[in-house]
């Protein structure tokens, strides 16, 4: 059987499309119901692999941006400690807290541009998963009109040949 949601959608689109057609009903057709509906349970069955995959990327993104304040944080005490040894020497304390007021404000910089950067390849990858289970779920709309439709065709075709 298929393995990607996208697969599985063809290949019940497929079956639908190259279903035998029914006399004297041109949009009506008859498929193999245990086929379509395995399809569609295992369609159900993948998409909580989708939704998981996007928690990843959230997990990911969150670890992301807490190694980046981490390293953040690790400037900012090099950057403290340095500033103190500079203190104990009388002669550069000026010096002292101008480097160490450059080294902090380049930590900060550095945090916010990889804070911005793990937010951006996150809401990307987000985007491109949400836009993908929408068009798979929209796909599987579809299908389902349609199966409704044919099934809905034979009843009543079943339903006038018994008349």
């Amino acid at each position: 059987m298929a393995n990607g949601i996208t697969e599985l959608i063809d290949e019940l689109y497929n079956m639908v499309s190259d279903a035998w057609g029914l006399p004297l009903g041109a949009e009506k057709c008859v498929i193999e119901r245990d086929k379509a509906l395995d399809l569609l349970d295992e369609i159900k069955a993948q998409l909580p692999a989708e939704v998981s995959e996007a928690k990843r990327l959230v997990n990911a993104r969150a670890e992301f941006i807490a190694n980046a304040k981490k390293e953040a944080d690790n400037m900012r005490k090099a950057a403290e400690e340095h500033a103190k040894r500079m203190v104990e020497e009388q002669t550069v304390v000026r010096a002292a807290k101008l480097r160490a007021n450059e080294i902090l404000k380049a930590a900060e910089n550095r945090a916010g541009s990889l804070k911005k950067a793990a937010n951006d390849y996150a809401d990307d990858a987000m985007r491109r998963t949400e836009n993908a289970i929408s068009e798979a779920l929209e796909e599987i709309r579809q299908s389902r009109v349609k199966f409704r439709a044919a099934a809905s065709a034979e009843a009543s075709t079943s339903g006038e040949e018994n008349n």
